[in-house]
């Protein structure tokens, strides 16, 4: 089969059949009438990093971050192998067309405003938090470039990449370079703060120097929304739109109370600047749901993608059968558990209640871990089409 390898684990495979279904099924998501659970994954680079088949040149980040020949060609040959190797409810097989993204991880935010970026061995490159000493060092020289720092590089890279694209071709399919996530996107303003300044700082200075603290966050907000806003101007980005969100993983760290006072006006700002009212989503790890109530009634967030630990069938309790809900076994289970622990633990999960209107996505919770086997990953997806089903689709 044209694009496979003799080694690929889905070779053989019906590929036209099951991108058929998926897209009846992601349809039928789509308009609020589900017959199954739609089954994904979230593939980072770095479980591609620490996967001997994916990476068998022991390619590290420090190489794939600093050429940006490497990382195109790099983020080609992940893609190849996903499309042919792990089973998911999207498009596999050789597709029509390759999609690629300039790719800086998390650290982008961070790196922007002046952290040193760190190379760990054999690890996700990171920041240190250098204005931990004195936080307010951030924002002495002003707001910084949009395109400066690290946006140069990224701005370099994506003209890097177009260019690649317009020229060549993979596995004779073209390439298309979407808009850089890492330049439009957000990890939000509490896990940028921790970032720069140290979680200990953020948190003890919310109880301490809430008003410190508050300069520094609308600061830091700000900074980011302006860069946002002018890579959609320069990119030709529409904003608002439906359907938009963010993340900020940090809230985990802090009561309600704290993040009524000290985070939700900037969550406010933020989406109210790059979102409609209509399908707002949110992506929040670690076990956060205590603040999903508050986020759907005042950040009117109808999608909520979960890390872990989550009791599903107590947020959909709360949520109510008209919330979009992502999530899973949690990625540390998925990576050492057995295929039949984790089928069974899948189970138990499908029928927690949290199908009750049909809005649920199974995904690991959240982000698959490097070393996860496929084994594993198959049974979860044996287990949604299993436990998943909610209506057999018209037609079929």
């Amino acid at each position: 089969m044209k694009g496979s390898c003799k080694n690929d684990r889905l070779r053989g495979m019906d590929f036209k059949k099951h991108n058929e279904e998926v897209a009846r099924l992601w349809k039928a998501y789509g308009d609020r009438k589900p017959y199954r659970v739609p089954i994904i994954l979230g593939l980072n680079s770095r479980y591609f990093f620490k996967n001997k088949d994916a990476n068998p040149q022991g390619l590290d980040f420090q190489e794939y971050m600093e050429d940006p020949d490497v990382m195109i060609g790099t983020l080609l040959r992940f893609a190849r192998w996903s499309k042919f190797n792990v089973l998911q409810d999207q498009e596999l097989g050789l597709p029509d067309k390759w999609y690629v993204s300039v790719d800086f991880q998390n650290f982008y935010d961070a790196a922007w405003l002046g952290c040193p970026v760190v190379y760990m061995k054999g690890e996700v490159p990171d920041t240190r938090p250098v204005f931990q000493d004195c936080p307010e060092k951030v924002m002495e020289n002003g707001y910084p470039d949009p395109f400066g720092g690290l946006m140069q590089k990224v701005q370099e890279y994506y003209e890097h990449f177009k260019a690649c694209a317009e020229m060549e071709t993979f596995l004779d399919r073209p390439i298309e370079v979407s808009p850089p996530w890492c330049a439009l996107g957000y990890d939000g303003p509490m896990t940028a703060a921790c970032s720069l300044f140290s979680p200990s700082f953020v948190c003890t200075a919310m109880a301490a120097e809430p008003e410190r603290l508050q300069t520094l966050l609308g600061f830091i907000n700000e900074a980011i929304i302006r860069r946002m806003k002018a890579w959609r101007d320069r990119l030709g980005v529409q904003y608002p739109v439906d359907g938009w969100g963010c993340a900020d993983d940090s809230v985990a760290l802090i009561s309600l109370k704290m993040y009524r006072e000290h985070i939700l006006p900037h969550h406010r700002k933020l989406y109210d600047t790059f979102a409609t009212l209509k399908e707002r989503s949110i992506h929040l790890c670690g076990d956060a749901s205590r603040h999903f109530p508050v986020l759907r009634d005042e950040l009117h967030i109808a999608s909520f993608d979960t890390g872990f630990p989550i009791d599903f069938g107590k947020i959909r309790r709360e949520l109510g059968p008209d919330i979009r809900i992502n999530g899973g076994p949690h990625v540390e289970f998925l990576r050492t558990a057995t295929p039949e622990q984790v089928y069974e633990g899948t189970r138990e999960i499908l029928q927690s209640g949290v199908l009750e209107g049909g809005l649920f996505v199974l995904r690991e919770g959240n982000n698959l871990a490097p070393g996860t086997p496929l084994e594993n990953t198959e049974a979860m997806y044996r287990a949604g089409r299993d436990f998943g089903v909610l209506n057999e689709p018209k037609g079929n």
